[in-house]
């Protein structure tokens, strides 16, 4: 093993929405964009912006011995629509001449989400591998991260030496993630050769049926990890994101073994199987608008009943919707609902005015007065500025505990006299309860939330919300989980559920 190996660090993260709107250079510029040293820079901050793959890795590798980190670039979009392919093509441009002049390099890590497409390239980080693997050769050992949520490609296996995903959901490992790829660099380094498995499963399951806690998806990942022993060094069980609309769509089993393929193969059949035999089990389970607006109706009338959180999961920012939708916020104000906050609705222009107009004022807001994309229709509404933040904020638990995040010109108005809704700039998932709580929205008090995410938003409201008082709403968005409304164009088919009566067998070859 080199005294102080050379290691390339890059990462390239977007989850993307085959039916969202491209996601622009200035979108991922906005969001994370960082070059050459500000990468180690922000790696070893006391709160990084980015405390995930790269974040862990810097961490381990700082404690496992002297090396040479090379960093080169890092962006990030979240989620959202497909790359533009303009802005995939100037990421390389700045990766490749970088790796160039690097040489020798002794080995590459890459954070990436696995759930890319750009506007041409349906397999962006397939490309990014590739053209990474072709000036460092075959023997320089690569290894990158993966969301549980990835879309895996053949080529994404191939060209590398080892990929890792998340193990939970919502993602709270990603940081221990790449401290584990710094682990296994290490050992690759020492001279470890690696054997890997590859099964893409037919199936195309609904987001909110893969937690990581419970069901077969969590079943799967759990009996991975009791296998990872021995010579098995990885075993990543992957969800897939089903509106990536991707020919690389559908569960992955992805095991990485220390030479061992006979043993790789037979852990990922056994997964394959497993996750096959009890796709029945991976529905969503969705509650109608006006029923929600029923049960909370209910717990406004009688303080003895507990307070509700509400998942608006089809408008999820977090799987690249607009954050934006009014069908629920309709609802609720229709309903006489009242001590309830709504976050975070994703509205540049409305929180721009109620800066300009100052805390304390009343106006007739218009929600979404610029918004062109369909579902995101207007509302008009009595409101009053409540409060008013640059939108830096700090995450208090679960995925971005500790981290700091920028949600842009922030604004709390109170619609109607009886509905709070945390507006924002910059548009992200309802994460954490610190992007209300910035604001002084003291959510103890309200007899209900609605939030506007899938699933993360429960690693950050645990502590005030189990799982019996959360709720999700069967909304219109760009995440419907309901996949049989989806005008799927691109993703393979037979595939289960929208072929029920389809027929699959785990491949007798599964080795790469």
């Amino acid at each position: 093993m080199p005294a102080a190996p050379r290691i390339a660090l890059l990462s390239f993260m977007l989850e993307a929405n085959g039916f969202a709107p491209a996601a622009t250079r200035e979108e991922f510029r906005q969001k994370h964009w960082l070059e050459g040293q500000a990468i180690l820079d922000d790696a070893r901050a006391e709160r990084p912006r980015d405390t995930g793959g790269i974040t862990g890795f810097v961490e381990a590798m700082d404690a496992m011995g002297p090396w040479t980190p090379i960093p080169l670039a890092a962006t990030s979009a979240g989620a959202s629509g497909p790359a533009d392919q303009a802005f995939l093509e100037e990421f390389l441009a700045v990766v490749e001449p970088g790796l160039r002049a690097a040489l020798p390099l002794d080995g590459v890590y890459i954070e990436s989400h696995g759930a890319a497409c750009a506007t041409v390239e349906d397999d962006p980080e397939g490309l990014i591998f590739a053209r990474v693997r072709a000036i460092v050769g075959p023997d320089v050992p690569v290894v990158s991260t993966l969301d549980l949520h990835a879309n895996v490609s053949r080529r994404m296996v191939e060209e590398t030496d080892l990929l890792i995903a998340y193990l939970t959901n919502p993602h709270t490992d990603m940081r221990a993630r790449g401290q584990e790829a710094a682990r296994a660099m290490r050992e690759l380094l020492g001279g470890v050769k690696t054997a890997k498995a590859f099964i893409r499963l037919p199936i195309l399951p609904p987001s909110v049926a893969l937690l990581s806690d419970r069901g077969p998806y969590g079943a799967a990942i759990a009996r991975g990890q009791e296998l990872s022993k021995g010579p098995i060094l990885n075993v990543s069980v992957l969800g897939n994101f089903s509106m990536g609309d991707n020919p690389k769509n559908g569960m992955s089993v992805i095991v990485t073994s220390r030479g061992d393929q006979a043993a790789a193969d037979a852990v990922a059949k056994e997964l394959a199987d497993l996750l096959w035999s009890r796709r029945g089990e991976l529905v969503a389970k969705l509650m109608p608008i006006e029923t929600a607006a029923w049960r909370l109706q209910a717990v406004c009338d009688d303080p003895a009943l507990p307070p509700l959180l509400f998942a608006d999961v089809a408008d999820n920012p977090g799987g690249g919707a607009r954050g934006n939708t009014t069908a629920v916020l309709k609802a609720f104000l229709a309903a006489g609902v009242t001590g309830t906050a709504f976050a975070i609705h994703f509205d540049p222009a409305l929180a721009a005015e109620a800066h300009a107009l100052g805390r304390g004022a009343r106006f007739t807001a218009v929600l979404n007065r610029d918004e062109t994309t369909p579902g995101s229709d207007r509302l008009s509404a009595e409101a009053d500025v409540m409060g008013l933040s640059d939108g830096e904020v700090v995450g208090r638990r679960g995925t971005i505990g500790g981290r700091r995040i920028s949600l842009g010109a922030t604004a709390w108005l109170r619609l109607e006299g009886r509905i709070d809704v945390v507006f924002v700039s910059i548009r992200h998932q309802c994460l954490d309860t610190a992007m209300l709580e910035h604001l002084g929205i003291d959510l103890r008090a309200l007899r209900g939330i609605v939030v506007k995410s899938r699933g993360h938003f429960r690693a950050g409201f645990d502590d005030i919300f189990p799982d019996e008082r959360i709720l999700e709403i069967d909304g219109p968005g760009l995440v419907t989980p309901v996949l049989t409304r989806v005008p799927f164009r691109h993703i393979p088919r037979p595939i289960w559920p929208l072929d029920p009566d389809m027929a699959w067998q785990v491949p007798a070859e599964v080795a790469i």
